[in-house]
């Protein structure tokens, strides 16, 4: 830390570390000091974009650093992991890009290294930052819907050919882990529980590569339970053509709530038990935030949120806004979903 400021290192220098970039600069308590990528022409020209940071190609010897308070975890989904604990074992705190990790036993290590170094890992789902979700997640856990009887998440995206061909990496089990679940549609399978406030306790599933010539899936379906009994839906894909605006649908046996893109579309609620839902004047109107047909259109403004409230977290000593125990049970509960279609079975979700 010099002047206040904590500095910010970031590991992968690609689609997303610009959004970083930006929420790094929108917290005055934080500055961008270094950048890494193994691509070492993209990382300088990266580097000097960003008014001649440091620049490394290992990442190993950026978390030496000194001025390196902080690392972002930028690379491609199955090296996660790799970045963290690395950031971790050199006492340095750290901000991963979702997901976590794409396999259960690396989530477990970067946690586990975490909490031995004594350093702070916040988590991006800046869809938990929205403040209608914030809403929605508050008004469930006031119990306005009464019993809880679905919950059902729409992610019905488009990824082009070109897409997938842009990154060797992209589409493969290796280093993205799945398709349209664990890249796309990880955002609202940890929407939909955290909104819920429950966990999905069962999945039966079926996924496969309709439209895309890729290892991992462009198309999947599962039906949930969550522990509070209640039942649900999910969709991913990226198949769909041109994409659909996201939609969760979450119900009750006195009330619905709907958001469709980031805003609540349907607030309905009945006036006694038994009556007839009605909708009440707390609705706006749907948006489309862009991601559903480019992985390019994300903002920084989640992001921003999250660079501001680790940072507040590090210097108070307290969690992060977005933990990895609990970033972590989206990936857990889709690779159940993998499990499912695999095997053509009713799975149970295993959790940490």
């Amino acid at each position: 830390m010099r002047n206040g400021r904590l500095g910010f290192g970031i590991i992968g220098c690609g689609v997303i570390a610009p959004t970083h970039v930006q929420a790094i600069k929108e917290c005055p308590e934080a500055e961008l000091v270094a950048v890494c990528d193994i691509d070492e022409p993209k990382g300088r020209a990266f580097a000097a974009d960003q008014g001649g940071v440091a620049f490394y190609q290992d990442h190993r010897e950026m978390v030496r650093d000194p001025a390196v308070d902080v690392v972002c975890v930028c690379t491609p989904s199955g090296l996660h992991a790799d970045g963290a604990i690395a950031a971790a074992r050199a006492g340095k705190n750290i901000l991963c890009e979702k997901p976590l990790d794409i396999r259960r036993e690396r989530m477990s290590r970067m946690i586990d290294a975490v909490e031995k170094a004594g350093v702070t890992m916040g988590c991006v789902f800046q869809s938990r930052t929205v403040p209608e979700y914030i809403r929605v997640r508050r008004a469930v856990q006031k119990g306005v819907l009464g019993k809880m009887t679905l919950a059902d998440a729409f992610l019905k995206d488009y990824r082009s050919r070109a897409y997938y061909a842009s990154a060797g990496w992209r589409g493969t089990w290796a280093l993205d882990g799945g398709g349209a679940l664990m890249n796309q549609g990880v955002h609202g399978v940890d929407l939909l529980m955290w909104l819920v406030d429950n966990e999905v306790e069962r999945v039966f599933a079926r996924a496969d590569h309709k439209v895309r010539d890729i290892e991992v899936e462009d198309t999947c379906v599962a039906a949930l339970q969550f522990r509070n009994g209640a039942y649900g839906t999910l969709i991913g894909t990226t198949s769909c053509n041109p994409g659909e605006v996201r939609r969760i649908e979450i119900h009750g046996d006195v009330g619905t709530l709907i958001c469709t893109g980031s805003k609540i579309t349907r607030w309905a609620l009945a006036a006694e038990p038994d009556a007839r839902a009605k909708d009440v004047d707390q609705t706006q109107q749907a948006i489309d935030e862009g991601t559903t047909g480019d992985n390019r259109a994300v903002t920084a403004h989640g992001h921003a949120f999250l660079v501001a409230d680790l940072v507040q977290a590090i210097k108070q000593g307290r969690d992060p806004y977005i933990t990895g125990r609990s970033a972590r049970k989206a990936v857990d509960l889709i690779l159940a979903i993998y499990q499912s279609a695999r095997q053509r079975r009713d799975v149970v979700v295993r959790y940490g």
